[in-house]
C-alpha cells in the first residue's frame, strides 16, 4: 500500500512538471505571439501645426496573414483597431507572408478594407507584398481607396495641414521618398509610412518630420540586458518604439504577426496608438 502511494506521487510529480514544461514550451509559441496589447505612446513632432496637437493615429504593421498567422487573430485586429479612439489609421506594409502567390493578398484584403478612421486609413506595402505578387498587392492597395505609395494627401485642420505620404519598400522597390511628397512646401509637417525603418538612412531631399514603420516585429526575441537576439535592420536602434534619428523622427511598430520563427519572447505584438503633441 505504501509502495502504491509512492508510486502515485511520483506519478502525479512527474505528470505536474511535465504540464510546467509543456506550458513553458508552448508559451512563446501559442501564448505570446497571439496575445495583441493595445500600446499607447505620445509622439514628439516638434513643427506639428497648433491644430493638430493631440491627433491620434492607430498604427498597424506586419499582420502576415497565413501559414503563421490565423485569419481569426486579423479579424480580432481589425474590430480593435476600428473601436479605439483615433483621427486616422496607418498601416506599413507586410500583411501576408507567401511567396510569390495570391491567394491570402485577396483574402486578407477585404478584411484590411474594415478600417475606418474619421480622417482616413493610409497604406503602403512591405517586402512580403511585393514577394508574394507586387500588381496583385498594388491592385487591393488602389482599390481598398488607403494608397499613400509613392505620393501623398493633406489632411486639414481649417488652414493648416499634415502630410500623409508613402514610400516603396526599401529591398524591393524604389523608396521614392522625395516622389511622394513632390510639390509638398518644405516647411509643412510631414508623415511617412515607411515599412523598413532603415529607409531612414538612406538619401533623400525632402524634410520628414516622422517616419512611421514596421518590418522589425520588435526583434521577436527580447532578453533582459541584452534586448533582440535579431534584428533584421543595418540599423540596430530600429528595433522598435520611438527614435530619434539623424535626419528624422521614427516609429517602430512591434507589429502584429512573425515571419521566419513563429515565436515571441517578452516583445508581444501591438496595436500601436500614437498621440502626436508638439512638445519636444
Amino acid at each position: 500500500m505504501k509502495d502504491s502511494k509512492v508510486n502515485r506521487r511520483q506519478f502525479l510529480k512527474r505528470v505536474s512538471i511535465g504540464g510546467a514544461a509543456a506550458l513553458v514550451a508552448s508559451y512563446p509559441l501559442v501564448i505570446e505571439r497571439f496575445t495583441v496589447l493595445v500600446n499607447a505612446y505620445s509622439i514628439p513632432v516638434p513643427d506639428l501645426p497648433a491644430a493638430f496637437e493631440g491627433f491620434t493615429i492607430v498604427h498597424l504593421s506586419d499582420l502576415h496573414y497565413g501559414r503563421l498567422m490565423p485569419l481569426s487573430i486579423i479579424e480580432s485586429v481589425i474590430q480593435r483597431a476600428n473601436s479605439i479612439p483615433r483621427d486616422m489609421i496607418a498601416c506599413t506594409g507586410d500583411y501576408v507572408i507567401a511567396d510569390r502567390e495570391t491567394e491570402e493578398i485577396d483574402t486578407v484584403w477585404p478584411y484590411i478594407m474594415q478600417l475606418h478612421a474619421r480622417d482616413g486609413v493610409y497604406s503602403t506595402l512591405g517586402n512580403h507584398d511585393y514577394t508574394a505578387d507586387t500588381q496583385r498587392s498594388l491592385y487591393w492597395l488602389e482599390k481598398s481607396g488607403q494608397n499613400v505609395w509613392h505620393k501623398s494627401v493633406a489632411i486639414r485642420r481649417g488652414n493648416q495641414r499634415l502630410w500623409i505620404g508613402g514610400a516603396g519598400d526599401l529591398d524591393e522597390d524604389i523608396l521614392g521618398i522625395d516622389q511622394a511628397f513632390q510639390g509638398v512646401p518644405q516647411a509643412d509637417c510631414k508623415i511617412l509610412l515607411a515599412h523598413n525603418p532603415d529607409s531612414a538612412d538612406t538619401p533623400f531631399n525632402t524634410r520628414v518630420s516622422l517616419m512611421l514603420c514596421g518590418h522589425t516585429h520588435g526583434g521577436q526575441v527580447v532578453l533582459p540586458f541584452i534586448g533582440p537576439l535579431v534584428l533584421n535592420v543595418k540599423n540596430r536602434r530600429y528595433a522598435s518604439g520611438f527614435v530619434i534619428g539623424e535626419r528624422t523622427r521614427l516609429f517602430i511598430s512591434k507589429g502584429i504577426g512573425t515571419a521566419s520563427a513563429p515565436i515571441r519572447i517578452n516583445c508581444y505584438p501591438e496595436i500601436a496608438v500614437l498621440q502626436l503633441t508638439s512638445q519636444a
